[in-house]
This record gives C-alpha cells, sequence and structure tokens, in this order.
C-alpha cells in the first residue's frame, strides 16, 4: 500500500468543510456537517466551516455542532448573511476571502483541502466539483463526471448496464414526454408492473420518492416527484433484501476497499420503504444489520460488484453501492451514492465501523486521499 505523505500543504492543513446548499437536501447536508466537525482531528486539522444558504450565498459558520442537530420539529438552516465568502486563487495559493458591505475585502488565509459535504443537486452533482476545478483546488470525493454520473439515476444505469451489471427494469420519463403524451408514458410504466417506484431522476435521500401500486395513482406520484425534479426513473419493484456495500478509494494504484455488507430493516408501521423519515428523523424506524446475514459467497460478490460500481462511473474518495438480493441469490445494482450521509444514522460510516474503520479515522483517510490526489482533468 502507497503510505506517501501529502506534499505542498502545511504541517497542520487547513480543511474548509463547506456544507448546506441549495438541494432539498439542505438540513441533511448540515446534520452530516456536524457529525464530521465533531468527529475531526483538530490536533492534525485547522477547520473552518463555511456554510451555503439556500440562496446560494457562502458564509462563514458556526463550528458549534448542536447548531446543526436534526429532530423531528426543526430542521437546521444556514442563514444568510451580510458577510460573503468566496474562494480564489491568489498568489498560488487558494484563499478564503470575505466580502461585506462598506468593508475592504479580507482574506482568511489558504485552504489545503475542501470537504463538501452537500447532497443533491449544486453539490453532490458535479457542479461544486467543477468550481473547485475551476479554482485548482484539491476536494474530498468524487470528481466531475463521477458525481454528475452517480446524481442521474438514469445515466447511472446506463453505465452500470455497459460494465456489466444486473439493473432491474424501468423507464426513464423526460418533461417534454409527461406534457406532450403523458399516456404513452402511463402505457410504458404499466409494461412494468405493479408496484413501481417513482423518483426524481436527480435527488436523494428519498426525496419525492413513492411507491405506487397501481396505474390509477401514477399521476399523482409523478407530480409529487416532479417538484424535485422534471426528470424522473420510474423502477420496477424488486422482491429482494436491500444490501449496502461501502466503498473507499484505495491509496496510490490500489484497488477500491470494500466493508463488510450491511442490509437495513425498516421497521413495520407507515414506512413503506426506506424514506426520508426513516433515514434521518424517527429514532427506531431503521436499524442496520452488518455484516448482513448473507453465505459467504453472497457477501465477497457483493464487495466484487461494488468495487465494479465504483470504478464503473469513475468514483473517487468514497461512495455507498445499494442492491437489492433476491430470493434466487441474484444480485441487482439499485444506485451507487458519491456523497453518501455522515450523519450519527448514516449507513456509510456505520458499515466501516464494523469493518474496522472508526468514523474519525475514516475521516482522516478521506482528507488524506484528497491531499494526495493531483487537482485536474476529474
Amino acid at each position: 500500500m502507497v503510505t506517501e505523505e501529502p506534499t505542498s500543504v502545511k504541517a497542520k492543513p487547513r480543511v474548509a468543510i463547506l456544507f448546506g446548499g441549495r438541494s432539498s437536501e439542505h438540513a441533511v447536508s448540515c446534520v452530516t456537517a456536524a457529525g464530521v466537525m465533531g468527529a475531526i482531528d483538530t490536533n492534525k486539522y485547522e477547520v473552518i466551516p463555511i456554510g451555503i444558504a439556500k440562496s446560494g450565498q457562502w458564509v462563514l459558520a458556526s463550528g458549534d455542532t448542536s447548531q446543526w442537530s436534526l429532530s423531528s420539529t426543526a430542521l437546521p438552516e444556514v442563514a444568510a448573511s451580510d458577510q460573503t465568502v468566496t474562494l480564489a486563487e491568489i498568489g498560488g495559493e487558494h484563499q478564503l476571502i470575505v466580502a461585506e458591505p462598506n468593508a475592504v475585502p479580507r482574506e482568511l488565509g489558504s485552504v489545503d483541502v475542501v470537504f463538501p459535504l452537500l447532497h443533491g443537486p449544486w453539490g453532490e452533482d458535479g457542479t461544486i466539483q467543477g468550481l473547485l476545478e475551476l479554482s485548482d483546488t484539491r476536494y474530498v470525493g468524487a470528481g466531475v463526471l463521477a458525481s454528475a454520473v452517480g446524481m442521474d439515476k438514469h445515466f447511472m444505469k446506463v453505465v452500470f448496464e455497459a460494465a456489466g451489471l444486473k439493473v432491474g427494469p424501468y423507464v426513464a420519463v423526460t418533461d417534454r414526454e409527461w406534457v406532450t403524451d403523458a399516456e404513452a408514458v402511463r402505457k410504458r410504466v404499466d409494461k412494468l408492473g405493479f408496484p413501481v417506484f417513482v423518483k426524481p431522476a436527480r435527488a436523494g435521500s428519498s426525496m419525492g420518492i413513492s411507491k405506487v401500486d397501481s396505474l390509477d395513482g401514477l399521476d399523482a406520484a409523478v407530480e409529487e416527484a416532479r417538484r424535485h425534479d422534471l426528470k424522473l426513473v420510474i423502477e420496477a419493484g424488486i422482491v429482494g433484501r436491500e444490501i449496502e456495500c461501502a466503498v473507499l478509494q484505495g491509496r496510490g494504484t490500489d484497488a477500491p476497499r470494500t466493508s463488510m455488507p450491511g442490509e437495513i430493516a425498516v421497521a413495520a408501521g407507515e414506512h413503506q420503504f426506506y424514506d426520508f423519515a426513516a433515514k434521518y428523523v424517527e429514532d427506531g424506524a431503521a436499524a442496520l444489520s452488518c455484516p448482513a446475514d448473507m453465505p459467504d459467497e453472497a457477501i465477497a460478490r457483493v464487495r466484487e460488484l461494488a468495487a465494479v460500481a465504483f470504478d464503473a462511473v469513475g468514483a473517487e474518495g468514497l461512495s455507498r453501492v445499494d442492491f437489492f438480493y433476491t430470493p434466487s441469490g441474484e444480485l441487482v445494482i439499485n444506485e451507487i451514492n458519491t456523497m453518501p450521509g455522515f450523519t450519527p444514522k448514516s449507513m456509510y460510516p456505520q458499515m466501516w465501523a464494523a469493518s474496522g474503520l472508526a468514523y474519525a479515522e475514516l475521516i482522516d483517510e478521506l482528507i488524506h486521499l484528497a491531499l494526495t490526489r493531483k487537482t485536474g482533468l476529474r
């Protein structure tokens, strides 16, 4: 394994934690940032919290993690401010600049790496990655293309199929198709059989997802999904257990590392599937079993296919890959998440913890990977 130390950075690297954002997953991003800020080794790294308000404004944020907690009655939110933070390359260094009305812009100093803990559009989809590339700034996680492919459930499936991975039956629906010929869309969906899951193509954390048991409920589900994204993916329901696997980029030319697979169990009741409330809000709504109760050969196969999926989209840093494990023993890939959550309930760090890599160590490894990776053409 390659063990080289980061080059061209200070003895105590400055890490900008970037969170919030313009997407519907703003609150989840805040909670993820709280988890990372609470666990990162501040003796080793200097941490600069930067929040992105829903308006898109960058602001200096509080490092008080209690401010970013999530509950059933309150969602954390980055507030806009009269101070705006920008990232710019000045004198060969990546500087944080603070601008405010009637004042000369001031420099906060250089940044060695950005940890973009952003979920959904304008953060996980390649947009923020492109901005960081333009400023020649190192950052944690996948690059522009991998982020964009991993965010779009339609093109993700196209790439997976090209890599030889088994994908379940689905139809992709554009805004033009639905507006101009909804009946044709209904006929395509009817051929899938029911139930189906109607999903925004480029949203995550189960935002806007509906389970539909008959054609009568399709239109309402489509309109709900269209509130989040005008491009949709409608998937046939698959009978099988939901299995997840965490992937971590290898050092140097080493192959991707994979955790032991985990299984999500959603408590009986109002949750028909692993929705937003089950993921982040309600205690006891979902539980992770890791390693999943599977034959050894199935566990090995999950880990192998998760690494294939990681490489197929060109991911870097981290990803979580989700599968369905059918009663016949077949593994059907569901999706890859190139910036999985780091909340206390998030499955990615839990699976690595169960596999022997603690939360703080995982954060340290991700920053190390970012610091030792060259910028450009990602």
